[in-house]
């Protein structure tokens, strides 16, 4: 039996994974997916909000900056990229500023520190493409950015190798509760444990609701995005909102921790919770709504459109808690934007009421440090002809958009929780990711794959199931 049962292995199931290492438990995360971070957690905004949005006094208000606070200090010791580059707040409408003060004062509410707002002329030197019509702007420098999905990695490599166990390609099919704890039943069979913590993203209503009789609904929120060459990235140094008005709550546009430009998304509530397709309708929109906030939009310089599924919750906030009528069962539900900007103190809030419950001892083996891949790409000529010296494999490009070298993608796949599929390399590489996306490396990429894992190179998936990405070798006549 388990001390404790997290099912879903995204940014929060990982996260709390990695907290609860921290002590003497035996602790198991069940993932559906071929690999961490395939739901919600590899396609968002990854913006790490100040906390100026929220309504105070809700979870929102209160984990928002808190979490926040956190990123230096988790960025270092897990070694994902962050970065504080601040936000902006933008108002185009001279008679709409006092709403800027408005925000201020929520912000400060919910203890952002140093926010300002700023005239049109300091605006234009921080951000000389703006839009001259911009009037105003709430600027808060504690915002940031995130890649999602290698920060979801490294909290689930810290996880693994402090002990917990990680049950990849595992659907829950039923939870039952029992006298000692409970029984999850799954496609791979049953699994008992004390406690179970519902971190199960766009299902974490189904999952409640096989045990609890307090029902919660879970909405699919879709939002679509349009990505940019690095060669716009430079478009913009900090997070640009547009300030809701009547007509609309308006897109983001912000650079990415990798160099990129991004710009979305448009929200669409849906009831297919599977569903990532874009539409010219959904990409137009966003894309016109970003010409408010840009002289011009490089057009050209756009290399892929994507969408992500946000789980919103009816009751507008994050359902965090033991249900009131199944003791153990612990929810962490509802959890969209600022969610990933209050991942931390999400995990840390988890470990307090688990650590209440079950009252474990420390683990004294437990090691916050995590390395992540070398990064050829942001290495100096002499790093790389070192790091080559040592390993030759670093020396053999394979994607030579992103500059990612076979080193890395070994890397990628024999470390914890290592890559078995092409978005597992992806994720944690970025070959893939670039101009041609994929076009030239993805046969090289499979190659190294079926090498590593021994497996015919049409065996090899995209992302896991039946993703096969080869239907058969030609014959030789």
């Amino acid at each position: 039996m388990f001390d404790v049962v997290i099912v879903g292995a995204g940014v929060i199931g990982s996260s709390i994974a990695r907290e609860l290492s921290k002590y003497d438990l035996k602790t198991c995360v069940l993932e559906k997916g071929s690999d961490v971070a395939t739901g919600t957690s590899k396609a968002n905004s990854g913006i790490v909000h100040a906390g100026f949005d929220a309504k105070p006094n809700t979870l929102k208000g209160k984990l928002n900056a808190k979490g926040n606070a956190m990123f230096d200090k988790l960025s270092k010791e897990l070694d994902f990229p962050f970065k504080r580059n601040g936000s902006l707040v933008l108002c185009f409408d001279k008679n709409d500023i006092n709403k800027l003060y408005e925000l201020k004062e929520k912000g400060e509410n919910n203890g952002v520190p140093n926010l300002q707002v700023l005239d049109r002329e300091k605006l234009l030197e921080l951000e000389p493409n703006l839009n001259e019509k911009v009037a105003a702007a709430l600027y808060a420098p504690t915002g940031g950015i995130v890649c999602p999905y290698e920060m979801t990695i490294a909290y689930a490599e810290n996880a693994y190798t402090n002990g917990v166990e990680f049950k990849l390609n595992t659907e829950v099919k039923n939870i039952k509760k029992t006298e000692t704890g409970f029984v999850v039943e799954t496609d791979k069979g049953d699994i008992e444990s004390k406690v179970v913590i519902n971190a199960a993203g766009l299902f974490s209503d189904d999952l409640n609701n096989m045990v609890s009789e307090n029902k919660i609904e879970i909405i699919a929120r879709k939002g679509e995005y349009c990505l940019f060459d690095k060669v716009a990235g430079s478009l913009a140094e900090r997070t640009l909102f547009q300030l809701p008005t009547k007509m609309g709550k308006g897109v983001l546009v912000t650079p990415t921790v990798d160099g990129n430009l991004l710009i979305g998304p448009n929200a669409v509530d849906i009831e297919d919770k599977t569903d990532l397709s874009t539409t010219q309708e959904g990409l137009d929109d966003i894309l016109d709504k970003a010409k408010l906030t840009f002289k011009e939009i490089p057009m050209r310089q756009i290399i892929t459109s994507f969408s992500g599924l946000r789980s919103h919750s009816t009751a507008d906030d994050f359902i965090i808690g033991e249900a009131e009528d199944v003791p153990g069962f612990i929810n962490v539900a509802g959890v969209e934007s600022p969610g990933l900007s209050s991942t931390p103190a999400i995990a840390e809030m988890v470990e307090g009421i688990v650590v209440e419950k079950l009252s474990p001892a420390k683990n004294e083996d437990f090691n916050p440090v995590r390395h992540g891949i070398p990064k050829f790409r942001e290495m100096n000529n002499e790093e790389r002809k070192e790091l080559i010296n040592e390993d030759s494999t670093y020396g053999k490009m394979v994607c030579r958009c992103e500059t990612v070298t076979e080193g890395e993608i070994l890397s990628a796949i024999r470390r914890p929780l290592g890559a078995r599929d092409l978005d597992g390399v992806k994720r944690r590489t970025r070959a893939g990711m670039g101009r041609c996306q994929s076009g030239f490396c993805s046969t090289k990429i499979v190659t190294i794959l079926a090498r590593e894992l021994n497996l015919s190179e049409t065996e090899i998936t995209k992302f896991g199931g039946n993703s096969k990405l080869l239907i058969g070798e030609n014959k030789e006549i």
